[in-house]
C-alpha cells in the first residue's frame, strides 16, 4: 500500500522502497571533444521492462554498455541494481546482456555455448538452458556461424538468461530480423523475464516492439534524457491540442507544448482533457516518442516559435 508518498505495509509502517534498477546522476560520457551522454539524470524501479529509444547516435549503446561495465562515465554516476556496474564477480551474475547483433562465435557449436555458459557463470541453470533451446528447435551440434538471424538472436538470448540474472539488456537485438523471427524472439524475452522475475531494458528503433513488451519508456536523443517514465502515465498526462487554424491561444499553467503541429499541439500537462481550454485527444506512444525527439532536434528558434 501507499501511505503518505512512500511504501508501506499492510499494517501501516513504512518499508524501504526497492533499489532501482538504474539510478544515473549527472551521467556523462564523451569521446574526445563529442558528448554521447550529457548529465543524465534517471531513476528505473526495479522491474519494470523498459523500452529505450531514440535516434543514431543519441547514446543509447553508449549508456548500456556503461550499465554493463563495458565503459566508465566521463563524470557524473550510474548504479545498477544498487552498485556500481561490473563492481565484482557476483555483481556480472546478476546482469544479462545481449549486445548488437546478438553476437556469437561462428566456429562453436550450440552446445559449445551452453557448456561455455556454464563454466563461466556459477548460477547457471543448465535445465532452462536445455530447455529453451529444444523449445526454438535448435540443433546443439550446429555451428553457430551456420544458424539463421533468428535462430542466433534465441541462442544469445538463452545465453544470457540462463544466467538467471536480476537484469537482461538487449541492445538492438532483433532490428536485422524479419517480422515472425522478431515475433518468437519478444515472446521468448518476456517469457525469461516471466520466469526469472527479472527486469528488463530493450533499445530498439522499432516502436512497435516497444508498445508490444514495454511497461517504463526512455526517449534519449542529443545525448539528452528527454522524457521518461511509465508508459501508462505517459499517455495519460500527454494530449493532442486541436486548435483551427493552429491558434493555440492561451494555455493555463502547467501545460508544456510539445510539439506544434499543423492545426494544433502534443502537449504534457497533469490536467484532465476537460480541464483544457480546446478539444483535447489521446496520443499514441509512438506520436509521443516522435514529438520528444522532433523537439530535440529543432532548431532553438524554431523551438521556441512553437512553444509559444
Amino acid at each position: 500500500m501507499i501511505r503518505g508518498g512512500a511504501v508501506a505495509d499492510d499494517s501501516g509502517m513504512p518499508i524501504e522502497d526497492p533499489v532501482p534498477m538504474l539510478h544515473a546522476e549527472g551521467l556523462t560520457k564523451r569521446y574526445g571533444r563529442r558528448a554521447a551522454l550529457s548529465d543524465v539524470d534517471l531513476r528505473v524501479p526495479a522491474g519494470r521492462v523498459v523500452g529505450l529509444v531514440g535516434p543514431n547516435g543519441a547514446g543509447k549503446s553508449t549508456l548500456l554498455n556503461l550499465a554493463c561495465g563495458l565503459l566508465e562515465p566521463t563524470s557524473g554516476s550510474l548504479r545498477v541494481l544498487g552498485s556500481r556496474p561490473a563492481a565484482s564477480a557476483a555483481h556480472l551474475a546478476r546482469v544479462g546482456f545481449v549486445a548488437q547483433n546478438t553476437p556469437v562465435y561462428p566456429s562453436f557449436s550450440v552446445a559449445d555455448h551452453l557448456r561455455m555458459g556454464a563454466r563461466l557463470n556459477p548460477s547457471w541453470d543448465r535445465g532452462l538452458a536445455e530447455r529453451r533451446i529444444g523449445q526454438v528447435g535448435l540443433n546443439p551440434e550446429q555451428k553457430a556461424g551456420r544458424l539463421s538471424g533468428g535462430q542466433r538472436a534465441q541462442l544469445a538470448l538463452t545465453v544470457a538468461a540462463a544466467k538467471r540474472p536480476e537484469l537482461l539488456i538487449f541492445d538492438e537485438p532483433a532490428a536485422a530480423l524479419d517480422p515472425l523471427a522478431r515475433q518468437g524472439f519478444l515472446a521468448n524475452l518476456m517469457e525469461f523475464v516471466a520466469e526469472l522475475g527479472a527486469g528488463a531494458v530493450l533499445s530498439s528503433h522499432l516502436l512497435g516492439d516497444i508498445e508490444q513488451v514495454c511497461d517504463y519508456l526512455i526517449v534519449l536523443c542529443d545525448s539528452r534524457v528527454q522524457v521518461a517514465g511509465d508508459v501508462r502515465d505517459l499517455l495519460a498526462g500527454h494530449h493532442r491540442l486541436v486548435a483551427p487554424g493552429g491558434d493555440l491561444g492561451s494555455l493555463p499553467a502547467g501545460v508544456e507544448v510539445v510539439r506544434a503541429e499543423h492545426g494544433g499541439a502534443i502537449v504534457r500537462t497533469g490536467l484532465p482533457p476537460a480541464g483544457l481550454p480546446l478539444r483535447a485527444e489521446p496520443v499514441r506512444l509512438e506520436e509521443l516518442v516522435l514529438a520528444y525527439m522532433s523537439r530535440a532536434n529543432a532548431p532553438a528558434g524554431r523551438e521556441r516559435e512553437g512553444a509559444r
